[in-house]
């Protein structure tokens, strides 16, 4: 159930709006266009249920800005991210009633999941502003259900100094050159990997797409899993990766299945390693621990060929939906398109929240090194896909625990595989 503040329990007392009411699920929800008899405007509680734990404070921040300018809507902003599984958390809030007005959803598969709560946006004023790319993961039939949230990249996230303290001249992108660049920061008493393994999305999301990125035709491949003529079993690109896996297993840091996310970023950040897997959106808590850290990307190489592996993974990490069923839905929508299309909006993006925009009304000047990298390997057309919300729902989840089951020792090479197979066979439909 919802819940007001004691203020707007005492004006709604005052003012005698007998419609103001607690709001369960989406039944009884106050619109925000409705008036009292002397004009006044009921207040609206908006909910968000979003994933990004890097901006939960400046999001409610940005959401007290809006407030200022309507004065009748309010916010109430719940975050589930870092090592809390957001889908299933999502799914709870659905099945107890308690349905948030905006949420998050990664697009493609997972926009045909959640399809009957979506409301169509194709008509909104920043839909013309979208790059055209970042329209492809909420595009269903030729509908927009959703704002892309930003331009995300991750790869290895290296420290320039310790490279160079430990003698290593130009960056590794292959294989070979990555574990030659690993033993020299380990020979140079230099722990090479922070590895936050005890996370399942750091395996089963991010590590675990490089291999289907680097198929030659990643839509096919995805395709044929599905039909049965394509295998994760004895596929020569998986096997690779592999290779892969154990070099940041070997080098890295002790304990890695008990090493979350705040600790993998906080050992980077305070110097303690020399590279992690992780993307751009760690620069906020990176630049508070370390703000002189002179850090850049590498790409995340699974074989020796140049060309191919010097690329970044490159995509929208996710987007906001507006649930169709909210009595609050055109509030809701009249927010996001504020959040890209005003001024006040557009500085949280780039200044605050540190995005790299999706949209082409919003410079994105002074972002730092690793979305500058980021830019530069988009403009090159060096780029990877991101590929984890094509797979059939719950299959990143099972990746990430037969990784870790690997990891642990629980599990051999081949048997992590078949568990891959087998978790696609399970859960596709």
């Amino acid at each position: 159930m919802k819940r007001f503040t004691f203020m707007a329990l005492l004006m709604s007392f005052m003012l005698i709006v007998s419609a103001c009411s607690s709001k369960t699920g989406t039944d009884d929800k106050d619109s925000g266009k409705n008036t009292d008899d002397k004009g006044t405007e009921e207040e609206v509680i908006i909910d968000i249920f979003q994933f990004k734990v890097e901006i939960a404070e400046d999001l409610e921040a940005l959401t007290k800005e809006y407030t200022k300018l309507h004065p009748n809507v309010k916010f109430n902003v719940q975050t589930v991210g870092g090592g809390a599984d957001y889908g299933a958390a999502l799914k709870t809030q659905f099945a107890s009633g308690n349905e948030p007005d905006i949420f998050n959803n990664g697009g493609f598969a997972e926009a045909q999941t959640w399809l009957e709560k979506l409301e169509d946006l194709s008509d909104q004023p920043w839909v013309e502003h979208v790059y055209e790319n970042a329209k492809a993961p909420m595009t269903v039939d030729g509908k927009i259900y959703g704002q892309p949230l930003n331009l995300e990249g991750y790869g290895f996230i290296y420290n320039k100094d310790l490279f160079k303290q430990a003698g290593i001249e130009g960056t590794p992108k292959t294989i070979d050159e990555l574990k030659a660049a690993a033993k020299k920061l380990q020979d140079a008493g230099i722990t090479p990997f922070s590895v936050g393994y005890g996370e399942w999305w750091v395996l089963g999301i991010h590590l675990a797409n490089i291999p289907f990125a680097q198929q030659a035709d990643p839509d096919a491949f995805i395709k044929g899993l599905s039909d049965g003529s394509e295998s994760i079993v004895g596929n020569k690109v998986f096997e690779e990766w592999m290779d892969l896996l154990d070099v940041t297993i070997e080098y890295g840091n002790k304990n890695p299945l008990t090493t979350d996310y705040n600790t993998q970023v906080t050992q980077f950040a305070a110097g303690e390693t020399a590279m992690m897997q992780q993307g751009n959106w760690t620069h906020n808590m990176i630049m508070e621990i370390n703000p002189e850290i002179n850090i850049g990307f590498l790409p995340i190489p699974v074989n020796n060929d140049a060309d191919a592996m010097d690329k970044l993974a490159v995509g929208v990490p996710n987007n906001w939906v507006v649930n169709k069923n909210s009595a609050d839905k055109e509030a809701a929508k009249d927010f996001l398109n504020w959040m890209v299309m005003s001024d006040i909006g557009q500085k949280y993006i780039v200044e605050n929240f540190k995005f790299i925009p999706a949209f082409d009304n919003i410079k994105a000047d002074g972002l730092g090194a690793m979305a500058d990298d980021i830019l530069k390997y988009s403009s090159e057309n060096k780029t990877l896909s991101w590929n984890w919300f094509k797979y059939p729902d719950g299959v990143a989840n099972e990746f990430g625990a037969a990784m870790q089951a690997y990891i642990g020792g629980q599990k051999t090479r081949e048997e992590m595989l078949q568990s891959f197979q087998d978790s696609w066979d399970n859960l596709k439909k």
